[in-house]
């Protein structure tokens, strides 16, 4: 009797020793946010309350030690949180975070020095285990998109010139992207209720590894950038009005403000890390949302009937484009294994950005400009590609089919409002 009254005690001195949640959100946000004073990249938004940004200038170099030990305490922590009273979704949101942490602490010893391979630190940062596929699977498909491109010569070149005709003037672009997104949100909005006040601005750029971004401002409110350093064409009209807004970056961002920060008070989410499990969720969910929002023949039929005669583009081809494109998007992991081969010091940049020239069809100025973006961003680019299909399968798998289009709808903003990373997405 004296053995389980000392054990009760005990139990209960320790549950009273942990931190409670609330308290770990706030120490974990501060952390973040002291450690993007090292980084740019680290922290991508935050929206959280204003004195809890640092008011000290950074130090000189990295106190690495000492935001190791803060985040392992949380870590600690959240780990001997008790779980007996918690509800499924009190659950979602402690797995979520113990996994945010992780990558908060491989991204300070990755800035400390410490190397890991691209798969290890694909798994640490993002929760996800990159595939793999051998060189010959992406010949097959080349094999298969040379059979459909017109005229002479290697693909890369034949797919460069037929794609020319696609291009959008650079003095239309804007207005092609307004009516674009103009249509991604009356798709949106007919399903989700946002916020009255949502919106976002959108600049043309230049000089960015990158073709376009959101900047999450808070209060539902961003700034999405487009690059114009190389062409665009018609298709990026609508993948990027979808990916950086509706239904991708801008909303994700705001239903995550709206349900997890304002509702339920969960201020962990009024920071978006970049290198964190989290990502992983926003850009599978910004590229799968194109979908959502604009299924294969009701987004060829919308291009054909309104962005191609805004663009000044013959909508005549439209059909074979896409057809083509479909075909082209299948090498989207070729990306993947240019990144991996290039970090673990397999290849060159040179090799890297000949694999994307001929795996890829990127103008080898553009190919370049995509190995800076592996090297500012490194295992980040598996995000995309296997981000969507995770996303994906798990919609499907919610009964979520695309011949179930208001169901699809339903069970993706289920999946944008709710703590999910690869991982859980699988369970």
């Amino acid at each position: 009797m004296a053995a389980c009254c000392w054990a009760c005690t005990a139990s209960e001195e320790t549950e009273q020793n942990v931190l409670p949640m609330d308290e770990l959100a706030e120490r974990y946000v501060k952390t973040l946010l002291r450690l993007g004073q090292y980084d740019s990249d680290v922290v991508d938004a935050y929206y959280g309350p204003e004195e809890w940004k640092p008011t000290e200038a950074p130090a000189d170099s990295l106190p690495a030690d000492a935001l190791l030990s803060e985040f392992q305490l949380i870590q600690d922590n959240l780990q001997a949180q008790p779980t007996d009273t918690l509800s499924e979704l009190e659950k979602r949101r402690l797995l979520m975070f113990q996994k945010q942490v992780r990558a908060a602490i491989t991204k300070v010893e990755m800035m400390q020095g410490e190397k890991y391979d691209f798969d290890e630190e694909a798994k640490l940062l993002y929760d996800a285990e990159p595939p793999h596929y051998p060189q010959a699977y992406f010949d097959s498909l080349l094999a298969a998109i040379d059979a459909d491109l017109p005229g002479t010569g290697s693909i890369a070149d034949r797919w460069a010139a037929y794609q020319a005709k696609f291009e959008i003037p650079k003095e239309k672009l804007d207005t092609v992207f307004q009516a674009s997104i103009t249509e991604a949100r009356k798709r949106t909005k007919a399903h989700y209720q946002l916020p009255a006040n949502e919106s976002f601005k959108v600049e043309f750029v230049t000089d960015k590894p990158w073709s376009g971004y959101n900047y999450f401002q808070g209060n539902g409110y961003s700034l999405i950038q487009i690059n114009t350093d190389f062409p665009i064409y018609i298709e990026r009209a609508i993948d990027l009005a979808g990916h950086e807004g509706y239904p991708g970056h801008h909303v994700f961002n705001t239903l995550l403000e709206q349900h997890l920060v304002n509702e339920l008070g969960w201020k962990e989410y009024a920071i978006y890390p970049l290198f964190s499990p989290q990502s992983l969720i926003a850009e599978g969910s910004a590229n799968f949302g194109v979908e959502v929002a604009f299924p294969a023949h009701e987004r060829v039929d919308f291009e054909k009937a309104v962005l191609f005669p805004l663009a000044g583009l013959n909508p005549a081809e439209a059909e074979r484009y896409y057809s083509i494109l479909a075909k082209i998007n299948k090498l989207n992991f070729a990306g993947n294994e240019a990144a991996r081969r290039y970090l673990n010091g397999e290849i060159t940049r040179e090799e890297a950005a000949d694999w994307l020239v001929k795996y890829n069809f990127y103008e080898k100025g553009k190919a370049l400009q995509r190995t800076r973006f592996i090297d500012r961003y490194r295992s980040y680019v598996i995000n995309y590609n296997l981000g969507q299909e995770l996303v994906r399968q798990y919609v499907e798998a919610q009964g979520g089919t695309a011949d179930q289009p208001e169901k699809r709808w339903e069970v993706f903003g289920q999946l944008l409002s709710t703590p999910n990373t690869a991982s859980m997405l699988q369970e």
